[in-house]
């Protein structure tokens, strides 16, 4: 059994690790600024995991999922998006308000709940945010994902997901007109602080980098000219 804490280490060591396409390994001050902790808090939380088996760690270096600490990290992974999608699809929940209290009920440890809950929602895919739903058999298919920035100006592309989950940034998403599978046209971009023209519905807007390296996207021009 684990603590809230521990687990909510190993999702985070998951998302910055097997979840980014990026690395397979993350830093002490990373995860302590992903968790909102001090780094001696992070070292100490992450040699108790060590103890445990859970990870590969060295003091103030990186660290990296065992094999338990993988199975361990897909479980609670799953069940915080399958609450998410619970909240969202059958209480109504907005997609700004489900991360903070599927981050409560991540914690319960009966399978045949999560199980059943899966089942309820007809073995959902992805969450309201767009992010893959591991399996019962802690099997998850994790795609290339490529941001709005990194996206070429005169492309129409489809907003299938967020790397920010937060309330602020979600609300941010909503008042743009903004939505999962809404498609988004890149209409220019400044040279200057690389400032974003887009355009959604009809609407234009100026976004920023940081806001457009959290929109995870599809190339609908790239699909297009894979048709062809």
């Amino acid at each position: 059994m684990l603590s809230f804490t521990e687990e909510n280490y190993l999702k985070t060591l998951f998302q910055l690790t097997v979840e980014s396409n990026e690395k397979v390994e993350a830093g002490t001050n990373e995860i302590a600024a992903h968790l909102g902790v001090k780094p001696a808090s992070a070292n100490d939380m992450l040699k108790k995991l060590k103890d445990k088996k859970l990870i590969h760690y060295e003091k103030y270096g990186k660290s990296t999922l065992t094999k338990e600490g993988r199975k361990y990290a897909l479980e609670i992974v799953r069940k915080h998006r399958l609450w998410e999608t619970f909240l969202y699809e059958k209480l109504e929940f907005s997609w700004d308000e489900v991360h903070e209290v599927a981050e409560q009920l991540e914690h319960i440890q009966s399978k045949k709940l999560i199980d059943k809950l899966d089942k309820f929602l007809n073995y959902p895919e992805v969450d309201p945010h767009g992010d893959a739903i591991p399996n019962a058999k802690g099997e998850l298919e994790i795609s290339q994902r490529k941001s709005l920035l990194e996206e070429e100006i005169g492309h129409a592309c489809k907003m299938v997901g967020v790397k920010d989950n937060s309330a602020a940034f979600l609300q941010y998403v909503n008042s743009l007109g903004l939505s999962i599978n809404q498609t988004i046209r890149i209409k220019a971009r400044e040279e200057f602080d690389d400032l974003l023209e887009i355009e959604v519905n009809g609407k234009k807007n100026r976004v920023s980098p940081k806001f457009a390296e959290n929109i995870i996207i599809t190339c609908l021009e790239c699909n297009r000219l894979r048709k062809k």
